[in-house]
């Protein structure tokens, strides 16, 4: 072997090495350092857009479930295998970002923050999100195998229940329910609680709990994109000012992002789901705007599991169109049997010929629901139906299919302006809104209704 060859050789066995063996030349930005070295049991890394706080947090799991620490270390060792959870928004989120920092992506696994060398087993997820990883198991110092699991917000509540934790990792702001259970899984061994996350959602309960109640046991460390080395002064700028100004704080210096009165300070991530085909026991509904001469009609379609009150909104309609057209696509979606929610100008007759508004559709064939929305109390406040709407959307509990894009148009743009809710393209926001309020009446399919004996809900009522 010449000696040129054999000089490429060893490059590119050092090459190999050192991809498959990150952690041994990690080394930490002064701030996610300081981050590292914090004692309080909840520890929060608020950070800009692509500063590289997934990466520290990520090198710091592989710490824990190997049991190598650097010289240089002073925060928490492990002395025995930990047994931890790693959590992101989405099943999607999650295989993206967390699991790509520990792991490496699909096909290059072992080129994450975990050396290749000490992953004893990697165990595929059996859900329908490709390529993601249930768990992770690791050879420890002590002789014993540590475990991460990989978890996921939209999971819901109940799915951060039960087992008792060494650590935790949160990858981007969970809703205040999911982090409450995660943190409950710590009580026994009060172990680190650990997120890393850019404020998007502006002064959310968990932004609240660290920065504003500063409640025992919390810390955090902001970093901006000034911290972030691997960034010239040039393309710092510039990274800057491709920002809309109500959010450029947020991506950029790690600031809560208030926005302009923004009604829905939630991210499309957190609301976004891939179709798939609902259970036939999942109740439906739709829910309409009737429109008029200055905004468009709209009609929202809406399932519902009910195990969780999670309210998935599947199809959306929105146009200028006149009653015939607005009846016909009612018509489609209701497909005879979807209840149809509808707001208190239903009740308002037609002049001419005397007949409310919502009998005329229901004489086209549609079944609209016999009253006007309300809540169980009788009330029908739009405060109300917004404070619920977004109480469901932290919490995990409202979903939009992610190709409805005007509905997340509406969402982003819904907001207020000195005080007031303004009253201007949310035409699918008030269908969806009544729906809601009304979700109490939805109807399961016919089959699976006669399947089980059960009545029709809204017409007994």
């Amino acid at each position: 072997m010449s000696d040129m060859a054999l000089l490429e050789r060893l490059e590119a066995e050092q090459a190999r090495r050192l991809r498959e063996n990150r952690l041994a030349s990690y080394i930490p930005y002064p701030k996610v350092a300081e981050w590292h070295a914090l004692k309080a049991q909840e520890r929060a890394l608020i950070a800009a857009n692509q500063v590289g706080k997934t990466f520290g947090a990520g090198s710091e799991v592989a710490m824990h479930l190997t049991g190598k620490y650097p010289a240089w270390w002073i925060g928490k060792r492990f002395e025995k295998a930990p047994v931890g959870w790693v959590a992101g928004v989405t099943g999607e989120a999650t295989r993206d970002n967390p699991q790509r920092i520990l792991l490496g992506r699909p096909g290059e696994w072992g080129t994450g923050t975990i050396p290749k060398h000490l992953i004893a087993h990697i165990q595929r997820a059996s859900h329908r999100v490709a390529d993601s990883v249930d768990y992770v198991t690791v050879e420890h110092t002590s002789g014993t195998l540590a475990r991460a699991f990989f978890k996921a917000y939209d999971q819901g509540r109940e799915k951060f229940q039960g087992e008792t934790l060494d650590f935790g990792w949160c990858d981007e702001e969970p809703p205040e329910d999911v982090y409450s259970e995660f943190l409950t899984r710590l009580n026994v061994s009060g172990g680190p609680m650990m997120l890393t996350f850019t404020p998007l959602l502006g002064v959310s309960s968990v932004v609240k709990r660290f920065l504003i109640d500063k409640q025992p046991g919390t810390a955090h460390v902001n970093m901006t994109i000034e911290d972030a080395e691997h960034y010239s002064a040039e393309r710092r700028a510039e990274i800057v000012a491709k920002y809309a100004a109500h959010e450029r704080e947020a991506r950029t210096k790690g600031i809560p992002m208030l926005g302009s009165g923004r009604i829905f300070p939630v991210t499309e991530e957190m609301l976004a789901y891939d179709a798939f085909d609902f259970p036939p026991h999942w109740p439906r509904l739709l829910g309409t705007d009737f429109g008029g001469a200055d905004h468009p009609a709209a009609v929202a379609s809406l399932a519902i599991d009910l195990d969780s009150d999670c309210v998935y909104v599947y199809d959306a309609w929105r146009s200028r169109a006149l009653f015939l057209e607005s009846a016909g696509a009612m018509r489609s979606r209701s497909q005879g049997w979807i209840p149809v929610a509808w707001p208190h100008d239903g009740m308002q007759a037609d002049r001419h010929s005397g007949v409310q508004l919502a009998e005329q559709y229901r004489d086209q064939g549609i079944p609209m629901m016999p009253e006007r929305a309300t809540f169980e109390d009788g009330t029908n406040g739009v405060e109300a139906g917004i404070a619920l709407m977004l109480t469901m959307m932290q919490t995990g509990r409202f979903r939009v299919a992610r190709h409805l894009r005007d509905i997340f148009e509406e969402i982003s743009l819904y907001h207020r302006k000195d005080g007031k809710v303004v009253k201007e393209g949310d035409d699918l926001i008030s269908a969806i809104r009544y729906a809601v309020m009304m979700r109490r009446f939805a109807e399961t399919a016919p089959r699976a209704r006669a399947a089980s004996n059960e009545p029709s809900s809204w017409m007994a009522a």
